[in-house]
């Protein structure tokens, strides 16, 4: 799809007309999709933040489960994810 998107090319040695190849195309179209994940997560973690108390979406992400939890590797919760992405935006940008 992406070659009948952005078309053909033309050869700048012989002049004719070619197909783009594989690292042509990730070149012209590299969305980073890890990036913008995180970025709206982010942004969403701020909307929440400002919500308040007065919802329950927030105390949701607040609240501390009661129970006990099964044996191994804790598993990453909605405001781990926040704190790593902010840590990251911050080495980013020099927030440090």
């Amino acid at each position: 799809m992406l070659r009948r998107i952005f078309g053909p090319k033309r050869d700048l040695v012989t002049g004719e007309w070619r197909k783009l190849n594989n690292e042509e195309l990730t070149i012209l179209y590299s969305p980073n999709i890890i990036r913008a994940i995180k970025s709206r997560r982010i942004r969403w973690a701020g909307h929440v933040a400002r919500i308040g108390n007065i919802r329950n979406i927030y105390k949701g992400l607040v609240r501390r489960p009661q129970r006990k939890r099964n044996l191994g590797r804790p598993l990453y919760r909605w405001g781990n994810n926040i704190k790593v992405d902010l840590e990251e935006v911050g080495r980013r940008h020099g927030l440090d």
